[in-house]
């Protein structure tokens, strides 16, 4: 008779111990991004005149949203928070991430700060930061 060892955690083969094992690796995944915080996902595009971002920010609210420009980089930052309304209330589960969030994007030099523009509607922020031309520093002259 032959004997094989067996990984205790894959005893059951069927679709079940497949999901089950799937589940687990999952709530893993999910408690080691929780001591990370809450951080948004980002689309990031460029057009002929302007650089796009877009922030998924569900449960934001637009007052708990900062957008700044400094020295050729983007930062949007803010927090959403717990609402831990009832003391009462005993959670068996909370998979959704909360907590500040802070991300920063550097643009190329040749941005218009003055003209970004930040909009926030239906828990997306779109912020637009428009190109200028670029400045010309060295440029070969033809001789006639």
């Amino acid at each position: 008779m032959i004997t094989a060892k067996q990984n205790p955690g894959v005893t059951n083969r069927g679709a079940h111990a497949f999901s089950s094992l799937l589940d687990s690796f999952y709530q893993d995944s999910v408690n080691q991004r929780r001591g990370q915080g809450f951080t948004p996902a980002v689309d990031l595009w460029e057009t002929e005149s302007s650089y796009e971002v877009e922030l998924v920010l569900p449960g934001v609210t637009k007052e708990n949203i900062t957008v700044e420009f400094e020295e050729g980089v983007l930062r949007v930052s803010g927090e959403r928070a717990f609402k831990k309304e009832n003391q009462q209330l005993k959670y068996h589960r909370v998979e959704n991430l909360y907590g500040k969030f802070r991300r920063s994007f550097q643009l190329p030099e040749h941005v218009d700060a003055a003209a970004i523009q930040a909009q926030f509607e239906n828990g997306v922020l779109h912020v637009s930061v428009p190109k200028v031309e670029e400045k010309v520093v060295k440029h070969q002259i033809s001789v006639k």
